[in-house]
């Protein structure tokens, strides 16, 4: 919305100081006038220009995520860059030195230790320490066998050093050449348990596919023909919804009779053709 604003800035100033507008206005004089000195005033624009300065980072991350390919990976990589761009805009325009402490921008983090401290179970993005002890976690929940966990331990060992099974000349190579599903489909087969997690893993696309899916009930529940509704009824009406739908998958009916998968075809989806 701000993009939006930025980019008719010279078409809005236009309008707001035209007769047209005090004449469209007459009804409501304090906000007319209110929007008016706003959209006139430099110190407003230059709040605009920061905000979409320092949101930029995180808007491109979410675009190159939201895609239809496995991505899931990339995301703890790109998370630092964009913090660190994140920071470099907020610094910069606090005029601070990277040592000083900035109020706002640990709010845009949300890592503070403020924030950490609220949860026990909550960690910062960052230490490498965190994602090894994630990874074990990981593997204590996917496998009970403390035998099986050893011997995955093991792959994973051989695979982080590149050494045994790893250490061929093309393995090492195409770990910087092949994108990370890819590398384990042609060379994983050397740790079998481990590539079978790792595929599970990398094929998780990252996706706003359920969003969409929540703004397309919304748009069911408050129409044209039905919008005097509030949001919190809306809201509530949503929620109703979309558990509805989830429970109504334990039903028998969902599986086999003709209102199986219902709410996966799609609006051009005919009970006819099945």
């Amino acid at each position: 919305m701000l993009k939006r604003f930025r980019s008719l800035k010279k078409g809005l100033q236009e309008m707001i100081i035209s007769d047209e507008w005090s004449f469209y206005k007459k009804d409501n004089v304090d906000s007319g006038q209110f929007v008016k000195e706003t959209l006139l005033t430099n110190n407003w624009w230059m709040k605009v220009d920061y905000k979409l300065a320092f949101t930029a980072p995180i808007y491109d991350v979410l675009k190159i995520i939201d895609t239809n390919m496995a991505s899931l990976h990339l995301v703890y990589g790109m998370w630092d860059s964009m913090i660190e761009n994140v920071k470099k805009v907020i610094y910069q325009h606090e005029m601070k030195i990277e040592a000083e402490y900035s109020s706002f921008f640990k709010v845009v983090e949300y890592c503070s230790h403020e924030w950490l401290n609220e949860d026990s179970k909550r960690l910062a993005p960052r230490p490498d320490h965190e994602i090894t002890q994630e990874r074990k976690k990981g593997f204590m929940r996917y496998f009970d066998d403390a035998d099986i966990r050893t011997h995955v331990n093991i792959q994973f060992a051989n695979f982080s050093d590149g050494r045994e099974d790893f250490n061929d000349v093309d393995s090492l190579r195409d770990r910087s050449k092949m994108d990370a599903k890819s590398w384990w489909i042609v060379h994983g087969n050397h740790a079998p348990t481990l590539q079978k997690i790792t595929l599970k893993l990398l094929g998780q696309p990252c996706s706003s596919s359920s969003c969409e899916r929540n703004w397309s009930t919304y748009s069911f529940i408050h129409s044209l023909k039905r919008n005097k509704m509030t949001p919190k009824r809306v809201e509530d009406l949503v929620f109703i919804h979309s558990n509805l739908r989830l429970l109504s998958r334990n039903s028998s009916k969902y599986k086999e009779e003709e209102t199986k998968l219902w709410d996966i075809p799609g609006d051009d989806f005919s009970l006819d053709e099945n």
